[in-house]
């Protein structure tokens, strides 16, 4: 939002001349003139953040694909009336191999296929690990490269080549620590797809449509993740190899169609100086003529500030440097954690459920889309503050009621698991929206990237927790501590500024002068 305070200090001081009010007359904001140019939702503009917010569909079935390609496949005894093979549960305790079969062909998953099912669970979850440690380390090292030489267009392009082709090569592997040297680099190239398709997403259109663009990308991860329960159940006894083949080669094309078809985000090329460039992209989507386009981004002037021409790094130094940011940042990464630990850990604490695998995948994505529609219907109407603590508050309650004994409970444990799900992903889903609010253009790639990286390394102790609580047979290390972290981060969103109805910034010295007007008013 463009902060009307030093146009009417300078009207204030020089009340008695009559130029320099003619002059800020004639120099509208970046902001203002962004607003008029989009504030029309055309055809073009939802091409565009379609196109856009559909790369969150291969991001979801990416980061859940393990689930199906590294499950430990059902077995059953070769002889029926081997009752010692057949009490038992677990296949590393009979003498020898042959007493017993896999139910489908070994190529079914890496289990089987390689002979993991008697290895240490580090072996066998190394690939999920790795691949969000690629996640992890991809996202530090490319988050801002979005903001600074590359913008958002590419970086989302060269995001998807590499998570899709490094998928598809996974098909070739021929051993587990290939697969998972593979699955390290797709989790490179997918760090930065969210971040990059919701900014770019959300610069695209005017106020009024920013969350919506950003709900489309919630919801086509949604259809994404919904997505894979199907795909394997089509491919049931197939190779494991099939599912990344379904998966990748789709994802190629739809690389094809962002290069082509996505134009680069406006704002982003103003800060950065190019504005021919940007007025040529905003008169393919904007109703407004050329010559009022070029008329009136001309005379737009952006403060000096160091960050429109930052290097790579320059954008987490301003978040770290200034007060304000670093407060900010801070409180919605606390929150992304506690939402990224139900998140990614829901979905593995139902196995501990004693629920199928597919049913247990599907339920826990069907939990995400009404989560998603809830965002989309009513995240023009909910105040991101006061929502955020009461969807963390419920998430976090059911999550601990969990783990209450006593038939009652376990008769609404899945209802309950369910809810808090639920609640997480919605949580998540306005935090992402709140976070594209809270920081300028300059650094705003970055900032949900960070935001990002919090809810991945929330999601790495999840496997942990699960692991440990299906060894103890209870819940309290599960779904006892996801409700406790989430509730606890949630917290933090008190310290953070309303923005629900307000102009995006563009430069971290306007966001300073909302800031100081906002502490000044108090």
């Amino acid at each position: 939002m463009a902060d009307p305070a030093p146009f009417l200090s300078q009207s204030n001081a020089g009340s008695g001349e009559e130029k320099p009010p003619k002059l800020e007359k004639h120099h509208p904001s970046l902001d203002s003139m962004m607003e008029r140019s989009m504030r029309d939702f055309r055809w073009s503009q939802l091409m565009q953040a379609s196109l856009v917010s559909f790369a969150g569909f291969f991001d979801a079935q990416q980061s859940f694909l393990s689930i199906f390609t590294d499950v430990r496949p059902p077995w059953h005894c070769t002889d029926l009336d081997d009752k010692y093979c057949n009490s038992m549960s677990d296949v590393c305790r009979l003498p020898n191999s042959t007493s017993w079969q896999w139910d489908y062909p070994k190529h079914a998953s890496i289990v089987s296929e390689w002979g993991l099912q008697c290895a240490n669970p580090a072996i066998r979850g190394l690939p999920a690990s790795s691949f969000f440690v690629g996640c992890l380390i991809g996202g530090l090292l490319l988050a801002t490269l979005a903001d600074s030489s590359l913008g958002r267009k590419n970086m989302l392009f060269l995001s998807c080549l590499v998570m899709s082709c490094s998928s598809l090569l996974t098909t070739f592997s021929t051993n587990m620590w290939i697969y998972s040297g593979l699955r390290f680099v797709t989790g490179i190239g997918r760090a930065t797809i969210g971040t990059c398709a919701l900014v770019l997403s959300s610069e695209l259109v005017g106020k009024k449509w920013r969350g919506f663009a950003g709900v489309m990308g919630f919801f086509t991860f949604t259809l994404g993740f919904l997505s894979l329960p199907a795909i394997s159940l089509v491919n049931r006894g197939s190779s494991w190899r099939a599912l990344y083949i379904w998966t990748s080669v789709p994802a190629i094309g739809y690389c094809v169609l962002v290069h082509f078809l996505v134009c680069e985000s406006p704002r982003w090329l103003f800060v950065r100086g190019r504005r021919e460039e940007a007025v040529a992209t905003l008169r393919s989507i904007s109703p407004l003529s050329s010559s009022f386009l070029t008329k009136g981004f001309s005379s737009i002037s952006l403060d000096e500030d160091p960050m429109n021409n930052m290097d790579i790094f320059s954008a987490i130094k301003a978040l770290l440097e200034k007060k304000w940011a670093f407060r900010r940042l801070c409180a919605v990464m606390l929150v992304g954690f506690g939402a990224g630990m139900v998140y990614y850990g829901m979905p593995l604490g139902v196995t501990n459920l004693n629920f199928d695998l597919y049913s247990s995948v599907t339920l826990n994505a069907l939990a995400e889309l009404p989560s998603t529609l809830v965002t989309f219907f009513l995240i023009g109407k909910l105040d991101r503050r006061s929502s955020l603590l009461f969807f963390t508050t419920l998430s976090g309650s059911c999550s601990v009621m969990c783990i209450l004994e006593g038939r009652v409970w376990q008769k609404w444990q899945i209802g309950l698991e369910l809810v808090s799900f639920f609640s997480g992903c919605t949580a998540l889903d306005v935090l992402l929206i709140y976070t594209l609010e809270l920081f300028p253009t300059c650094v705003r790639n970055s900032a949900i990237a960070m935001v990002r990286q919090a809810v991945v390394f929330g999601g790495v102790f999840s496997p942990l927790l699960v692991a440990a609580a299906g060894q103890r047979g209870d819940g309290v290390l599960s779904y006892g501590v996801f409700g406790l972290v989430i509730g606890c981060c949630g917290l933090f969103v008190l310290r953070l500024p309303e923005t629900r109805g307000g102009n995006l910034c563009d430069t971290m010295d306007e966001e300073e002068r909302k800031e100081n007007i906002r502490d000044s008013s108090c």
